[in-house]
């Protein structure tokens, strides 16, 4: 059987758009380069130590990780001399990070988050890279931040690599949800989860419940819902938990099911939960919907928060439509 390239795809879309350049397939042939090497770098973390703390805190008051250094500057690295950026924002930088000037520029923004999940680094669960694409709004001139901070529904693409058991890569650019696995004999992301849909209700809910306590009213009535049972005639979700965003969200993707990362009372500095708008929430809810599925925050859609500053954080409610929708209208009705 004929096996179909990223690359491939992508010049077929090209094709398919007269306005297509050219220069956005490059720019994702970069990252999916970027991807290979942090990729092959996991696979050997635990013979090359690479695992453990480098001693440093991040933007977000977190211990770094060896390994989250090491992602992050691969792909810097390799972004930066792309010639296709005018600025790139990750999780673990405390600025926008601007392209040299001895490096050509070019219209894209590019957002990530270099290495989710890196808690579980040290015990060997999925983690992965999640990233934005969204395209500058001014045609010459420095970044300005309004450039930066846009609004979910305007990405051009988003999209994550997981590196698990095997490595994919999911991304949409708008136009349906499409998954590539790596195959290390060619070293190439073949399609092997053409056109995505995630299915309208799941079976799992996926959450940590050790935070309950820490919750509000209508978060406990959520989760209660879906541990529960209706006389019989509806069974209890599944709880599946792994801790890490993208693995969470890769398997209800595919299976059906919600993430769920509400807000809490244990941090007083992060008000609005944990999880971030720009670089984690964003691109996973642009996913989803693709899919046919759904995010919010609890009252609004992810995709029209009007972003206010780089680390922004965010609730989550993610996945199937149906399930999204039912957690969300415990926060209705207390709004009501």
């Amino acid at each position: 059987m004929r096996q179909i390239t990223v690359t491939e795809q992508l010049l077929i879309h090209q094709k398919a758009s007269p306005m297509a350049t050219g220069r956005f397939t490059r720019l994702l042939n970069e990252l999916i380069l970027a991807a290979k090497i942090v990729s092959r770098e996991v696979n050997k973390a635990g013979l090359v130590n690479i695992l453990g703390l480098t001693g440093d805190i991040n933007i977000q008051g977190e211990q770094v990780r060896k390994l989250d250094e090491m992602a992050n500057g691969i792909i810097i690295h390799r972004m930066q001399r792309a010639g296709l950026l005018c600025a790139m924002a990750s999780e673990e930088n405390a600025d926008l990070i601007e392209i040299p000037p001895q490096f050509a520029h070019g219209d894209y923004i590019l957002i990530f988050d270099p290495l989710d999940g890196s808690t579980n680094i040290d015990v060997n669960v999925s983690i992965g890279t999640i990233f934005s694409i969204l395209r500058r709004t001014h045609e010459e001139g420095p970044v300005s931040s309004e450039e930066v901070l846009q609004k979910g529904d305007h990405q051009v693409a988003a999209g994550y690599f997981i590196y698990g058991s095997s490595t994919m890569m999911v991304y949409t650019t708008g136009d349906g949800v499409h998954g590539f696995t790596l195959d290390p004999s060619v070293g190439e992301f073949l399609l092997s989860h053409p056109n995505i849909r995630i299915p309208e209700k799941g079976k799992v809910y996926s959450v940590n419940e050790g935070y309950w306590n820490y919750w509000d009213e209508p978060t406990k009535k959520a989760v209660s819902y879906f541990k529960s049972t209706d006389n019989k005639k509806r069974k209890p979700y599944s709880l599946r938990y792994i801790g890490s965003l993208v693995s969470d969200f890769h398997r209800n993707l595919l299976s059906g099911g919600i993430f769920m990362y509400p807000k809490d009372s244990r941090d007083p500095k992060k008000p609005s939960g944990k999880l971030r708008l720009m670089c984690e929430a964003n691109p996973l809810a642009y996913v989803v919907e693709q899919a046919g599925g759904a995010a919010s925050d609890g009252e609004k859609r992810i995709l029209e928060i009007e972003p206010y500053e780089l680390h922004q954080r965010t609730p989550l409610f993610i996945g199937s439509k149906e399930d999204v929708f039912k957690a969300v209208s415990f926060y209705r009705e207390q709004n009501a």
